[in-house]
């Protein structure tokens, strides 16, 4: 039986298009833990594997000794795809490239919709038992905002991520760690995929009690629709005490 809502997922669910505002979503510095605030200052990411974010070059440094090796393996991933471009159109782009890039223009949907997905708001648990895979086809656009269709979305066992790749499933126990330490649940992971390629994307989730993103059973239509658009600023309701707010 379907769900229905009496508003939108989002705030600007029903507006025009449009790539003028990127978001961001919730980026902690690897190294110290900080909360990126892109009004007041961006943390800027690790030029080797794109994925990783750091809040200043100090920490960038202090970090390399424990962030070496699966820099060097997600670089090496990259490399290797380099010598098969995906169509005519873009001979010189690859598909990890476009898919990294994908995944960094989609943050906080992404984030949002493996939260959604793995119900992390009423069974915190299932963030050590479940992922999300968001299996992706590519379309030529000459639009960065619109080279990848959702083909389906599926919760898979978490072990089908970690299993495959031990520096993936130490960096994601590593993440884990961290996030309980700070009085999160752990990590939730959500896998992207497209053709033979695929992208982790770890969230470190923050505790119940301080999760106020309203639980939303049309998630999937909700991820489907801003990433057919090409949109890049979705803001989820939350519902706190001091009342409804967006983002």
């Amino acid at each position: 039986m379907a769900t229905y809502y009496a508003t939108p997922a989002a705030a600007n669910y029903h507006t025009t298009p449009t790539h003028t505002h990127r978001q961001r979503g919730h980026r902690l510095c690897d190294q110290c833990g900080a909360v990126e605030q892109p009004a007041v200052k961006q943390f800027r990411l690790c030029g080797g594997c794109m994925t990783t974010n750091y809040c200043s070059p100090e920490c960038q440094k202090l970090h390399w000794p424990a962030h070496k090796a699966i820099c060097q393996h997600t670089a090496a991933q990259v490399s290797a795809t380099k010598q098969q471009p995906i169509s005519a159109e873009f001979p010189d782009e690859n598909l990890a490239k476009l898919l990294r890039r994908f995944t960094s223009l989609h943050t906080a949907l992404l984030g949002w919709a493996g939260f959604q997905a793995l119900q992390l708001k009423r069974v915190p648990a299932n963030v050590r038992q479940h992922a999300l895979l968001v299996e992706l086809s590519y379309r030529p656009s000459a639009d960065p905002h619109l080279q990848f269709t959702i083909n389906g979305t599926h919760l898979v066992p978490r072990t089908y991520v970690t299993s495959r790749d031990p520096l993936v499933a130490a960096d994601i126990q590593r993440r884990e760690e961290r996030c309980r330490r700070a009085g999160g649940i752990g990590t939730c992971v959500v896998l992207i995929q497209c053709g033979g390629i695929s992208q982790v994307m770890p969230v470190e989730v923050d505790s119940p009690s301080k999760i106020t993103w309203d639980e939303r059973a049309d998630w999937a239509e909700v991820l489907g629709h801003f990433v057919e658009t090409g949109r890049t600023d979705f803001k989820p309701i939350s519902t706190s005490a001091r009342g409804v707010y967006y983002g």
